[in-house]
């Protein structure tokens, strides 16, 4: 698996139960469609996704980005910068942890100080931007990369809530 995986998978549960095509998925994520193959088809072996590369598991997904993406896709606090907040300090969190260092990805048009963190993939914030339940979920995965307990559990919650009922779902 290499990060941009996860990232496809989230985005095609933000597209909910609209028909997609790979081109606009790679579109979408700023990837090209070699790489929107080649992920869809390490997802399939992974069992991460349907053998048409349709539907997501979302039971295993939950569970790898719970349990497991710490440890494959690892991550530190870094200098001070500006940027695209995310983690604990994101939107879909800000109100439960209003006092928590912000954590930033990189964004020339950002408009907050925080520590500067990589995302699971480059062109995140700019993906971000564009779709907001994808930003909700990539900012929870950053949770879980480098969030402490209470916010791990919360994260979890809100994960599951998503995943649970993505068609209910209203972002922040």
């Amino acid at each position: 698996m290499r990060p941009q995986d996860i990232v496809v998978l989230l985005k095609i549960i933000a597209y909910s139960n609209e028909g997609w095509m790979q081109k606009q998925l790679a579109n979408d994520l700023s990837l090209s469609k070699s790489e929107v193959s080649e992920s869809l088809s390490r997802s399939v072996y992974a069992g991460l996704l349907s053998d048409d590369k349709k539907i997501v598991n979302k039971k295993a997904l939950m569970g790898f980005i719970v349990h497991g993406i710490k440890y494959t896709f690892p991550i530190q606090g870094g200098t001070l910068a500006i940027g695209l907040t995310t983690g604990s300090v994101a939107p879909i969190l800000k109100d439960y942890f209003p006092n928590e260092t912000p954590l930033v990805w990189p964004d020339k048009q950002g408009s907050n100080r925080g520590l500067l963190i990589e995302p699971l993939y480059p062109g995140a914030a700019e993906a971000s931007k564009k779709d907001p339940m994808l930003y909700d979920l990539l900012a929870l995965c950053d949770v879980f990369r480098i969030g402490n307990e209470k916010e791990i559990n919360k994260a979890t919650e809100l994960l599951g809530n998503i995943f649970g009922r993505g068609d209910d779902y209203i972002s922040c």
